[in-house]
């Protein structure tokens, strides 16, 4: 016995005696075998210890029996040493394992999205009506040209105009290869992003060959592991990304275990069933910024120079640095990763410890290409926890031309947030690779409901920019005019480049 098994389970499962009815249903849904039937007594059981608070069983128990408490049954108080750091050092010292966690950062660290308050038009500039008035939320992302080419006719010649990619409404999904989540998922996410007129993000898992189909609105991935890139691959999407890190696990590289490796994860991925698919930290070709501007332009010799190629850098310290190099490499696009970004699986002293908040990393970034003079030449994507569409908002302001978002689109097809990621065992049907839990997401339901709220967050987006008094996402992209700070200290709106509320 460990000093953890004498422990009570983190979550307690409560059950309604007088409402159960031993139907089992919770014992069908549950992955994790919390819940079981004693025949003799003919009532249900549940052992606490195996509960995720995924709230599955509280969702599907027909008479609302149900419920998953946090318990109270805790070390003494302890604002040093909390009961989670106690219950860490505790598996360690059994285990001599590293601590996994999945999903983004929890901590209480600051989140700067909500002390930035959104400006609007009163009385001298006027605020647009966007249900009787044009409202533009299309956007194009890549290299802006100096000079644009017209025929006689004031048609713009295609021929000397860069690589883009058009999108109805600044939002991307973000990177979600497949074996990490399911192929439900993936197909959710490609078919929302074709009605949606987005595009969706491979990951570093490769592209199933299903999904070639929705190649017009795929961002297919190159990370350090190379796992299912070859040249199909690269002429299928609609742009190339070549990811140097992301912002749960900046600085190391990816794991995805063996036991998500079958059938057709290990054909998409091109590597053997049952092994772990293990990304190196760095790519092994790329040690400077001349080693990154070769792969852009491989990349692009390959692609005969038809497709945008973006590069993903996680937000750390000296980002606006690095992202001047990565402008001057060739590459169309830079995506930004902040330190609350999501994961199927991370260390959990990297994800809450490394990297810097999105909002800081951006803004320093934009403020940097445009003092180098050099802003045109590439996009800004960010993403790390874009929760609603006021942070969109505030994102473009900062200087963003559009943004990735990941866990909120999980969240949409029916995530909990239970952060078992890792363990294969969503109840969900979105991060599994068991054919009875994948079958719990309908991609049918699913894609409609990633629909529902990028459409709910492009209404809202026209709302609060025509409460500005704007009318095209251009016009917003870097206006840090309307934007204003609230219980930030000096430095910290000196980063963004925003005024205190009241200024």
């Amino acid at each position: 016995m460990t000093p953890m098994d004498y422990l009570y389970p983190e979550y307690e499962v409560v059950r309604d005696a007088t409402r159960c009815i031993a139907c089992r249903v919770c014992e069908r849904q549950c992955a994790n075998e919390v819940h079981s039937y004693d025949p003799e007594l003919n009532i249900m059981k549940s052992d606490s210890a195996k509960c995720v608070n995924c709230h599955r069983c509280v969702c599907m128990c027909p008479t609302h029996a149900l419920k998953i408490i946090k318990t109270d049954d805790t070390f003494k108080k302890n604002a040093n040493w909390t009961n989670a750091a106690i219950g860490e050092v505790y598996r360690q010292a059994s285990t001599g394992g590293i601590l996994l966690s999945s999903m983004g950062n929890p901590q209480s660290y600051p989140v700067y999205w909500d002390k930035i308050l959104i400006n609007a038009s009163q009385v001298t500039n006027p605020s647009i009506d966007p249900l009787r008035e044009p409202m533009e939320t299309r956007t194009f992302l890549g290299k802006r040209p100096d000079a644009i080419d017209r025929d006689k006719d004031g048609v713009i010649d295609p021929s000397n105009m860069p690589p883009h990619l058009e999108l109805s409404v600044p939002i991307l999904f973000s990177a979600m290869s497949y074996g990490s989540i399911s192929y439900n998922a993936h197909a959710s996410l490609a078919r929302a992003a074709r009605e949606l007129g987005t595009y969706y993000n491979t990951g570093e898992g490769g592209l199933h060959e299903d999904f070639y189909k929705y190649g017009p609105n795929t961002i297919v991935q190159v990370a350090s592991g190379r796992f299912g890139v070859h040249k199909n691959y690269l002429e299928a999407g609609a742009a190339i990304e070549i990811k140097i890190g992301q912002g749960a696990k900046p600085g190391i590289g990816g794991h995805l275990p063996g036991f998500k490796i079958v059938g057709d994860i290990s054909r998409t991925r091109m590597i053997p069933e049952g092994s772990d698919a293990i990304s190196p930290a760095p790519h092994h070709d790329i040690y400077s910024i001349e080693d990154l501007r070769q792969l852009v332009y491989s990349l692009k010799e390959a692609t005969a120079y038809k497709k945008p190629i973006i590069v993903k850098i996680a937000a750390v310290h000296n980002v606006a640095a690095i992202a001047s190099g990565i402008a001057r490499s060739g590459a169309d696009i830079i995506a930004i990763d902040g330190y609350r970004g999501g994961t199927g699986a991370a260390p959990t002293r990297i994800r809450d410890n490394v990297g810097i908040p999105i909002e800081l990393a951006l803004a320093a970034v934009d403020e940097r290409l445009r003092q180098e003079k050099i802003r045109n030449n590439v996009s800004l994507v960010v993403g790390g926890s874009i929760r609603n569409s006021a942070d969109i908002i505030k994102a473009i302001a900062l200087g963003a031309d559009a943004v990735y978002i990941a866990t909120s689109a999980l969240l949409a097809l029916g995530c909990h947030l239970c952060r078992s990621c890792q363990t294969g065992k969503c109840n969900w049907g979105i991060a599994t690779q068991r054919p009875d839990l994948v079958k719990r997401l309908n991609p049918d339901t699913g894609s409609q409901r990633l629909v529902n709220l990028v459409s709910a967050w492009q209404h809202e987006i026209m709302e609060m920019m025509g409460g500005m008094g704007i009318n095209s996402i251009e016009s917003l992209k870097g206006n840090r005019l309307m934007l204003r700070g609230i219980g930030l200290h000096q430095k910290e709106l000196e980063i963004l480049g925003i005024k205190h509320a009241g200024e």
